[in-house]
């Protein structure tokens, strides 16, 4: 690998192992690879549930590329003094639960890079405990619920269209036959019964529907037990009103972080691009800020003010507000040409912005 490439890669391995240890106090090879966008969080979703064979098929570069980036974070983590902890990653079945894989090979010494995560050393005992407890607990198995009629591989049971049905092995199986039909069907909208309910059932599965407008599965609720959903529904029931006190604070809480956070935005773009007009610089951090919007400004770095993200948001920005792009983009041009045409005219301004007068 030339020396430049190997600089950059390292750089972005570094950056991303950092984000992820600041989230959530400990990383992992899959967090890393991520965050370097070297592996997106659908396939890593997939590979839990057993539709990919290992997880190297699903890694974006080559072998000797993974290879250097996991080398370079193993490093980062024994020089940042990080635990190291050993994690199964596992899948449910009917049977019980199987291993997954990482590797092409399946080496296990391969498999154990993989599998470990480092953990900070401040974290107490009892928090590295639950972390690793959380960490090991297989992926919850994923019930469809279906737009048409189906019939059961192993019974041959007819399925009518919006019931449920289970995915293994690429074979549909209706409930009874994927040993999940003494489950209850809990509709998604309260987010304090399904918590509990799914905390004291001891089986679980996540529902979703195939949405044709947006060309996603959508989550439409959980199966949980029926012993377990009585229990958090009584509980629910006598907690309501402090709940709805507490949700009251904590979206007003909300409110005022996300106030807080565009002014600190506004301020580092003014920073990095002086000539910005100021009322320019509080809508872009406004819009890029949105809670939920998935934009760059909620991202860890953006978050952070980091200064590639800021950038980003600002290009962003001018892109849409002070050149043609969308429009050329309704004409029906490809995204990558259409930015390509307004390229030299973005650059203009932000050159302009940078300097103070």
């Amino acid at each position: 690998m030339h020396p430049k490439n190997r600089e950059e890669l390292e750089r972005r391995v570094i950056r991303a192992a950092e984000d992820a240890l600041h989230q959530h106090q400990y990383v992992s090879a899959i967090d890393v690879l991520c965050g370097m966008e070297m592996l997106a969080p659908a396939s890593v979703d997939a590979w839990r549930r057993g539709r990919v064979d290992f997880l190297e098929r699903v890694m974006r570069g080559n072998l000797r590329k993974i290879t250097a980036a996991m080398t370079t974070f193993r490093r980062w983590a024994r020089e940042k003094g990080l635990r190291p902890s050993e994690t199964r990653y596992v899948r449910r079945t009917r049977g019980g639960t199987v291993d997954l894989r990482f590797s092409k090979s399946g080496d296990p010494a391969i498999e154990k890079n993989y599998r470990t995560h480092y953990v900070s050393p401040v974290l107490s005992e009892r928090k590295q405990q639950r972390i690793a407890e959380r960490l090991d607990r297989a992926a919850q198995p994923v019930v469809f619920q279906i737009l048409r009629e189906a019939r059961c591989s192993e019974c041959g049971a007819d399925i009518a269209r919006d019931g449920f049905l289970f995915m293994e092995a690429e074979q549909p199986l209706c409930l009874p036959c994927a040993r999940l039909d003494e489950l209850e069907f809990l509709p998604a909208g309260d987010a304090a019964l399904t918590r509990r309910a799914s905390k004291y059932s001891e089986r679980t599965a996540v529902v979703v529907r195939f949405s044709r407008s947006r060309g996603r599965y959508e989550r439409q609720g959980t199966l949980v037990g029926i012993g377990a959903l009585e229990r958090a529904e009584r509980e629910c029931a006598l907690d309501a009103d402090a709940r709805a006190r507490e949700r009251a604070r904590g979206a007003a809480a909300r409110l005022e972080q996300d106030r807080e956070l565009v002014v600190r935005m506004t301020e580092q773009i003014m920073i990095l691009f002086p000539g910005c007009p100021p009322q320019e610089a509080a809508a872009i951090a406004g819009h890029t800020a949105v809670r939920s919007s998935g934009r760059v400004g909620r991202t860890a770095a953006g978050r952070k003010l980091d200064e590639h993200a800021l950038t980003a948001a600002v290009t962003a920005a001018v892109r849409h507000r002070h050149t043609k792009y969308d429009s050329i983009l309704e004409s029906g041009v490809d995204r990558a040409l259409a930015r390509e045409q307004v390229a030299d005219q973005v650059q203009a301004i932000l050159a302009a912005w940078r300097n103070r007068g």
